[in-house]
């Protein structure tokens, strides 16, 4: 989700040029436009926490087998791997915020802080494989398969410029399965803004439009949420990308009326011209770990 407090306008040149390369080794050029660029998904809400500064800690081993949890155990395993967390126990934490969303699948919270431990115990690999168990036993929770996507995203700060690519393409498919399951707000936001992490050349523009105008019309029929600016923010910045300046603004003009409080819809409607497109840009500086905290969701209800 934007970062009003979780994904410039073209890719890392040596991202760029290591596509560009492949593509032309592969077919003489033509395969270019056809090669997804990283799909980060939008500016999460809340602070991710980063890995360590200095050495990675050794990841953490592969996910165990699915665990069979009682129905009414899901928040006590969750309240006892936010404590082994707080002690700095992270394989006791990831394994009991395993069995926590094992018994609760689509529950956010659950999902959001057990990505960002992983991240702090950069077991990055294990929660993909954690996920992939999940949604093989789940297959209809429509939060899993988003928070599957998510995991590629949390990973892609430690990968290569080929390997984001890769796993750019597995989050936007799984973001897919999960809007395809349940079209909520959460999902066609956070594939609409991956879209605007693509360089414009790939004409990624118009999906991206499409998924917000889709979002803000959910938030249009829920009840009124802080976290909505962000699709009204990302709307305007996707008709900006897509040469459509009033519509644009328009869009802020609207969110701001119905969120004065936002800092990012403020900022886009105080600048203009060259200083708007160096702001926007910054929104979706790949250079940047995508935040992919979703604290917001749950913290306002």
């Amino acid at each position: 989700m934007r970062q009003a407090t979780v994904l410039q306008a073209l890719l890392a040149l040596a991202a760029l040029a290591a596509l560009a390369a492949l593509a032309t080794t592969l077919s003489g050029g033509a395969a270019l436009a056809a090669q997804a660029p990283p799909a980060l998904v939008a500016r999460a809400p809340g602070a991710a926490p980063a890995p360590p500064a200095s050495g990675q800690p050794a990841p953490v081993k592969q996910a165990p087998a699915m665990p069979a949890t009682p129905a009414t155990a899901p928040d006590r395993a969750f309240t006892e791997g936010q404590r082994a967390l707080a002690a700095g126990d992270l394989p006791a934490a990831l394994g009991q915020m395993e069995a926590a969303l094992a018994a609760d699948p689509d529950n956010l919270r659950y999902a959001s802080e057990y990505r960002h431990a992983a991240i702090r115990a950069a077991a990055y690999d294990r929660a993909l494989d954690y996920f992939e168990k999940l949604v093989a036993s789940h297959p209809d929770s429509a939060f899993a398969w988003l928070n599957y996507g998510y995991v590629y995203v949390d990973k892609m700060p430690v990968a290569g410029a080929i390997t984001q690519v890769i796993l750019a393409n597995d989050a936007l498919e799984k973001f897919s399965r999960s809007i395809e399951l349940k079209p909520s707000w959460i999902g066609l936001y956070t594939r609409g803004n991956s879209y605007l992490y693509w360089p414009k050349v790939f004409a990624r523009g118009p999906l991206a439009v499409a998924d917000l105008e889709r979002a803000v019309a959910v938030s249009k029929s829920e009840p009124k949420r802080a976290y909505q600016a962000h699709a009204y923010a990302a709307l305007g910045e996707g008709y900006w990308r897509t040469d459509q300046p009033e519509k644009a603004r328009a869009t802020w003009q609207e969110g701001a009326r119905l969120f004065p409080g936002d800092a990012v819809l403020k900022a886009l409607l105080s600048r203009q011209g060259d200083e708007l497109e160096a702001y926007i840009a910054d929104q979706v500086d790949r250079t940047k770990r995508v935040d992919t905290d979703l604290h917001e969701l749950w913290e306002e209800k």
